[in-house]
């Protein structure tokens, strides 16, 4: 009886550990899948900043007169006021940015820029200053949504490459990779 069970623990583990190789390879194409999708979102934003510039351009026709608004709300600040908010706004989120790429943050989002950045129209439309101060808000937004873009694509390339190394050794020796 004791030669019994000692034959299958044996067979019994080998079951197990292949399972969990299998488990942790399934688990390694998952996560490339999903780094990849992410990697993609700087993009994405920089996308949608562009529409949101497009409709800036056109002149926000959809929009409430500036008039309407100053009315509800009071008066804007000035140009003057808003541009010095946006300089601010730009160099603080370049700076985020760099530093969450050299300390290797996973931060997987920039959609919040567009928002910021979308304000920053809204508040020269209402201003009455649009027209002048479009470019400024454009090549800001640009520049930030850049630097995010290629932040979140080097961290998630830089996974990718070692999630596929370690999906390679798996393919090639069938067990899982030593951890570092």
């Amino acid at each position: 009886m004791a030669d019994m069970i000692e034959d299958q623990l044996p067979a019994d583990n080998a079951v197990t550990a292949d399972r969990a190789v299998e488990q942790l390879r399934q688990e390694l194409i998952e996560e490339i899948s999903r780094l990849k999708r992410c990697s993609t979102r700087g993009v994405r934003a920089l996308a949608l900043f562009m529409v949101v510039s497009i409709f800036a351009w056109r002149g926000a026709d959809f929009l409430p007169s500036s008039d309407s608004v100053t009315a509800l709300l009071g008066k804007p600040p000035s140009a003057r006021l808003i541009s010095s908010v946006l300089l601010l706004y730009t160099f603080s989120a370049i700076i985020l940015s760099l530093s969450r790429m050299a300390a290797g943050v996973e931060h997987r989002s920039s959609f919040s820029h567009v928002g910021f950045l979308t304000a920053f129209f809204l508040f020269y439309y209402f201003g009455g200053s649009l027209e002048e101060n479009y470019w400024a808000v454009c090549g800001s937004g640009i520049t930030i949504l850049g630097v995010e873009s290629y932040r979140i694509w080097s961290f998630c390339t830089e996974l990718i490459s070692k999630k596929t190394e370690q999906l390679s050794y798996i393919t090639r020796t069938g067990r899982a990779p030593l951890e570092e």
